[in-house]
């Protein structure tokens, strides 16, 4: 398998370009990909395997970045913040069938109505998943990510938004934020799905699975 890296970037609230990133999806984005090559071609976020999530903790807001080359930390503007990154190798070797485990997702739970059904009720093709039916949409993709759910707990986010560079196209991406415990059914197929990410919304800060091994449900 692939090595995938976490890089954990905590910005200097000083830096007015660390402020402005972290209040915008769409320049978090721009300043998450300077971090790689530029030559990388087509689709470069999903060639390199690049997911990200804000975290806020009573200590300050900072970056989780997943990817699968290590991301050149000396491109990060002066003063910008701090940031170190190791493999995920012993964390994904360690997964096995029946393992208990943590998890964390910030996660676009959208559904695409049939057209008839747009037509008759004026919906827009892609319908942001809100309390039970975001849960819903949320069991099937862990089900379908090798993981048994135990306990879900769904907040909903303030939506990944910004407006893209030299457009007028504003992203305005609904997020919901799954955490809980849950028993691990498939290693394989879970590793496969913290490298791809999960649903929608990728290259602005959706889809990025963290899971850390827990004890037995009580």
């Amino acid at each position: 398998m692939t090595t995938l890296w976490l890089t954990r970037i905590i910005p200097n609230p000083q830096n007015p370009q660390a402020r402005r990133d972290f209040r915008n999806a769409v320049d978090l984005h721009y300043s998450v990909m300077k971090l790689f090559p530029d030559d990388i071609g087509d689709e470069a976020r999903k060639q390199l395997g690049i997911l990200f999530r804000a975290e806020t903790t009573p200590q300050g807001t900072y970056l989780l970045l997943q990817s699968r080359i290590r991301p050149n930390l000396d491109t990060l503007p002066a003063e910008y913040g701090s940031a170190d990154s190791r493999p995920l190798t012993p964390l994904l070797d360690a997964l096995r069938a029946g393992l208990p485990v943590r998890y964390r997702i910030d996660a676009s739970a959208v559904r695409k109505p049939r057209k008839s059904m747009q037509q008759l009720y004026n919906l827009k093709p892609i319908v942001a998943l809100t309390g039970p039916a975001a849960i819903e949409w949320w069991e099937r993709q862990a089900e379908h990510a090798g993981l048994k759910l135990n306990t879900t707990h769904a907040t909903r986010m303030e939506p990944a938004s910004g407006l893209k560079a030299g457009t007028k196209q504003r992203v305005n991406n609904a997020r919901t934020r799954f955490e809980g415990n849950a028993f691990i059914q498939d290693p394989d197929v879970l590793r496969q799905r913290i490298e791809e990410g999960i649903g929608r919304g990728k290259a602005y800060g959706c889809g990025l699975l963290s899971l850390a091994p827990a004890g037995p449900a009580q």
